[in-house]
């Protein structure tokens, strides 16, 4: 990937205007300031026609100086001391109350997803979710059935690649318990500790920053250099801020919720405090902070999943805010469309769950006495002839105790619904092969 091209210095271009030309200029028609409402870098606006009696560097002056009019600092401070900005345009607050809407409390998602028979099955479907796909960001090489086979069934990792999931799940589960916790460095330490447990080349490297010996320069295999994070003298104090921001304690004006959980996703992957893992702990962060601030559907939503689908444009979105002002708005504009995105995938995740259980439902009226776990297993089952179960998994896929997930599972096969062999240690469960017309 290249590094998008750093634009021009605004008072360079601006020396070079008359001062009726600038006043023009700076007058220009806001519409065509706007871009079709969209807010572009100068890497992608020099390679557009500009408005009719402008050229692309006046073009950019405009722009420019209507975006600085509004940028607010933070205390986000880059290498040399100078902030980090926001700004708030349109298409971000239209993505910011779509947004609301769909994480909202009126949202009407099906109790079939959302009733407390349900609830566990799903959030454990969307950690599942999230913790394989934030692993393979950062590098972890497995398929998401084996990754989710270790996860359902308890199985100790075979890898790195799994134990970074493995973590990385721990993670996701000990998050939904701090929601109610103001953030201090030493939950950040801890949650580092539990991503990054028997990942490293150095155990020790776990639940501490990185030391000044400790390069951790961000570049591709041709050496280039895409961010050089702070030093390592700067760490404890860069953390501290990090955490006041975090628990709304700075700034002294109001950020939408969402954006400051984007901020402090962007914050921790700027100062890089840790030898490895920092990109799993900032998309953790990211997950706390909007638990902490009222999104509870949060719980059922995996943003990674959408990030793996375009990795170029989640690393290009970083540098964007690097290489212009350290606008922030870039980063939190690409932010915001993944969050948007994946709050469409609920809801359509959710429609298509009602969808089968209705199905389900009316295909399980002739066999009476399933529980609703049961009936989900069956529901599953007619969809996936060739499927595996084991007590473990059905265990750990309900939050139920053992023996009561024994007791689901031989009751299936005693109704003739399963088929159950021994593999090994396991009992292993599979559809009956005439299970639609038994259900029939």
């Amino acid at each position: 990937m290249k590094i998008p091209q750093t634009p021009p210095a605004l008072d360079a271009l601006t020396g070079k205007l008359s001062a009726a030309r600038l006043t023009e200029i700076l007058h220009f028609d806001p519409a065509a300031k706007s871009a079709k409402g969209r807010y572009p870098h100068w890497n992608e606006l020099r390679r557009h026609t500009p408005p009719a009696g402008l050229t692309v560097e006046e073009w950019w002056v405009s722009l420019k100086w209507w975006r600085r009019r509004e940028y607010r600092p933070l205390a986000l401070r880059d290498l040399r001391g100078r902030p980090f900005v926001v700004t708030l345009p349109d298409t971000l607050q239209k993505d910011l109350h779509e947004i609301d809407r769909g994480l909202g409390f009126a949202l009407n998602l099906p109790a079939s997803v959302t009733g407390p028979e349900a609830r566990g099955r799903y959030i454990l479907s969307a950690l599942l979710q999230e913790s394989i796909t934030s692993s393979q960001l950062e590098g972890a090489v497995t398929t998401r059935e084996v990754a989710k086979e270790m996860l359902r069934t308890g199985r100790p990792p075979h890898d790195k690649s799994e134990r970074m999931i493995l973590n990385n799940y721990h993670t996701m589960r000990r998050i939904q318990d701090l929601r109610g916790e103001a953030l201090t460095p030493e939950l950040v330490f801890d949650l580092h500790r539990l991503i990054a447990e028997d990942t490293l080349e150095k155990p020790d490297a776990a639940g501490r920053f990185r030391r000044a010996t400790e390069n951790v320069r961000i570049e591709d295999l041709e050496g280039t250099v895409f961010h050089e994070p702070p030093p390592a003298a700067e760490l404890p104090k860069r953390l501290e801020a990090m955490c006041r921001f975090a628990n709304a304690d700075t700034p002294d004006f109001f950020i939408h919720p969402v954006i400051r959980a984007i901020i402090l996703h962007f914050w921790l992957a700027y100062d890089h405090p840790f030898v490895d893992g920092n990109g799993r702990t900032a998309r953790a962060l990211f997950y706390w902070a909007m638990l902490r601030q009222g999104y509870a559907l949060f719980e059922f939503i995996s943003i990674s999943q959408i990030l793996l689908r375009a990795p170029a444009r989640y690393a290009e979105a970083f540098l964007l805010t690097e290489t212009d002002d350290n606008d922030l708005t870039y980063f939190i504009l690409h932010q915001a469309g993944v969050i948007h995105e994946a709050v469409a995938a609920l809801h359509s995740y959710a429609a298509r769950k009602a969808d089968d259980l209705k199905i389900a439902d009316k295909l399980l009226r002739g066999t009476a006495g399933l529980n609703h776990r049961q009936q989900s297993l069956i529901a599953h089952a007619l969809r996936e002839s060739t499927a595996r179960y084991i007590i473990e998994g059905h265990r750990r896929s309900h939050g139920i105790a053992f023996p009561t997930a024994r007791h689901d599972l031989f009751d299936l096969v005693k109704r003739g619904l399963l088929t159950v062999s021994k593999e090994g240690r396991f009992n292993v469960f599979r559809p009956a092969p005439d299970l639609r017309k038994k259900i029939g």
